[in-house]
């Protein structure tokens, strides 16, 4: 039974993971016929700092820059605030919940990753907040950096929305790892991971897939 639930687990993973991916990208393809070159866009929100040099919760500018590039081609059936937790209890972080009962959110701080949450998105976020799960079990990156070619971003220039892929060496073991982005490590390549098998999870996946 165990054996059961876990692979019921990983086909809602890659079905959503690669749904997720396909629609996130017709939305940018149909965004570019209204909005002209993605790289030209409005749409970027950056690390902004206060006086003391603390990054500033950007949220409500990345919630109008969503409405705007990918609201109108994707179906939100709920947007919802919920609270950072943590050091930054208080502050907000907005979750788009889809029709398939997945979600999304963004980094409070600025707009170029996508945390895809495949199913019981706010238990995840909540089990998160608690340091209970990391990306790659219950929660899967994504990145929106087309418009810019260094900084550890050039495997993200010129494309869509893909898996996160920041600093990647081009190493196919370093996905796994061996980096502190590594699968194994902070789960941050996983998503790339489980793409390059052909959207599904290894048999070798390094981490407990937990939704």
């Amino acid at each position: 039974m165990p054996a059961l639930i876990q692979n019921y687990k990983h086909r809602v993973v890659e079905t959503r993971l690669k749904k997720f991916y396909t629609v996130m990208n017709q939305a940018v393809n149909l965004a570019e016929i209204d909005f002209g070159d993605k790289n030209d866009w409005d749409y970027w929100v950056e690390d902004k700092r206060d006086e003391e040099g603390n990054l500033l919760n950007r949220q409500d500018e990345m919630k109008q820059s969503i409405e705007k590039y990918f609201a109108p081609y994707i179906k939100i059936i709920k947007i919802k605030a919920m609270d950072m937790g943590g050091e930054h209890k208080g502050e907000k972080v907005y979750m788009y919940f889809l029709a398939d009962g997945s979600a999304f959110t963004q980094t409070r701080h600025e707009n170029r990753e996508f945390r895809f949450y495949p199913k019981n998105p706010e238990k995840c976020h909540e089990m998160e907040l608690k340091g209970m799960e990391s990306s790659g079990e219950c929660s899967f990156l994504f990145a929106f950096k087309p418009h810019y070619n260094r900084g550890g971003w050039e495997h993200h220039y010129k494309k869509g929305v893909e898996p996160f892929l920041y600093e990647w060496n081009g190493n196919p073991d370093i996905l796994y790892s061996g980096y502190v982005r590594s699968c194994s490590v902070t789960g941050h390549y996983c998503t790339a991971l489980i793409q390059r098998n052909g959207w599904k999870v290894p048999k070798d996946y390094p981490r407990k897939i937990k939704i």
